[in-house]
């Protein structure tokens, strides 16, 4: 196996995470857990998307949250923007990176945002064309990589398709998502292998939900074909919005717990990510699902 020596962890938990909760969370502990995450070596955060709050009111807060924030020079802050409007409203944050989605099937995009696939795409070039212009890093989060609740499994060929429109539009790098937490090893071989041939890995990352426990297996697949670039949120944070009850986003911390035992370099300090998931379960009042959180708050209670 040719793991990479070190990894990117992007953290989603302030945007994917918070997004799926019913509890609103208060500006001012937003920013308490975001500058939570800034502590732990964290480099990448997502902290809040700029979509209509009329579709998600938990985040209706972004332009506070950003100017709030006060984190380490070397954290970079992104947030989710779904077309010019919202970029408008990104940019009076100073941020330098925004993202944006695709779906990777029709049927999920037109239930999710009624368009088709090329619909989107033209939209976005219009998103990205004023981004690129105003000297921002663009990401793209391309749902239902591997299966579709609506198609089933996904031919990688259509995914192939999707990556290569979007890397022609300018994008920098596109998240591939495990939407409904489906995928096997052997679907992220099928898919990132075919794609390592016909655009390479550099510009790619893994976004994994852990619905079905194989998250982290499905990293390991990813790693092993040059992948070093991973989504997940902290503790665990957010829900699969498919099947409703079921553990959602890879828990940043058993990532870094993996990563570190197999000896690739995150940069980030696990005890750090600990004290933070144990922040936002007291904010949320409820626990989280990560299970090296679990474990290793057990472990406090018992010094």
């Amino acid at each position: 196996m040719n793991f990479p020596n070190e990894v990117t962890v992007v953290e989603v938990g302030p945007r994917d995470g918070l997004q799926n909760e019913s509890k609103h969370v208060e500006t001012a502990d937003k920013i308490r857990m975001i500058e939570a995450l800034g502590k732990t070596g964290l480099k990448r955060i997502e902290v809040t998307s700029f979509v209509s709050p009329k579709w998600i009111p938990q985040l209706a807060d972004g332009l506070d949250v950003i100017n709030g924030l006060h984190l380490p020079d070397d954290v970079r802050m992104l947030a989710l923007v779904p077309n010019l409007k919202g970029l408008e409203s990104a940019q009076k944050g100073h941020l330098k990176e925004v993202a944006f989605f695709l779906s990777a099937t029709e049927s999920h995009s037109k239930k999710n945002i009624n368009k088709s696939v090329d619909e989107a795409v033209t939209t976005l070039k219009e998103v990205a064309t004023v981004a690129k212009s105003a000297g921002l890093k663009l990401r793209c989060y391309v749902s239902v990589v591997f299966v579709c609740p609506y198609e089933g499994k996904v031919a990688p060929a259509q995914v192939a398709k999707v990556v290569s429109q979007l890397l022609a539009i300018g994008v920098d790098e596109i998240s591939l998502g495990d939407t409904i937490g489906a995928a096997t090893p052997l679907d992220v071989k099928n898919v990132v292998s075919l794609l390592s041939k016909e655009v390479g890995v550099n510009n790619l990352a893994l976004h994994f939900h852990d619905t079905r426990g194989t998250a982290l297996a499905n990293v390991l697949a990813g790693l092993d074909l040059g992948v070093s670039t991973f989504d997940s949120s902290i503790g665990g944070l957010g829900g699969c919005p498919y099947a409703p009850g079921a553990a959602g986003n890879l828990a940043t911390e058993d990532l870094v717990y993996m990563l570190n035992g197999m000896g690739i370099k995150t940069g980030i300090d696990l005890e750090k990510l600990v004290d933070a998931g144990e922040l936002v379960q007291n904010l949320l009042g409820k626990k989280l699902p990560g299970r090296y959180l679990q474990a290793a708050l057990a472990a406090r209670s018992k010094v």
